[in-house]
């Protein structure tokens, strides 16, 4: 189960319970949102979704505890444009 919760308007929480229990602080600006989403879905889905992307990859333990959403793509150079064709 994924939780996510907003701290401020580029800030969220996001809580991810299987096994194990972890938590993160992620950043998300305004303008990599609109890069990669055009206001199609809120922020939280956006999270929700690159987190799901992120699980498929790699256990919750292994999931950074604090970081900036477009670091994603630079360990899975995929994410973006999987994130894009989902939203087609």
């Amino acid at each position: 189960m994924i939780k996510i919760q907003e701290i401020n308007a580029n800030t969220f929480h996001v809580t991810v319970e299987q096994t194990s229990v972890t938590k993160h602080e992620v950043t998300l600006s305004d303008a990599y949102y609109h890069e990669l989403t055009s206001g199609k879905i809120s922020k939280e889905a956006l999270l929700k979704i690159s987190f799901e992307f992120l699980l498929k990859r790699e256990s919750n333990t292994m999931i950074m505890s604090r970081f900036d959403l477009p670091v994603i793509n630079r360990y899975f150079p995929e994410y973006e444009n999987e994130i894009r064709r989902g939203l087609r």
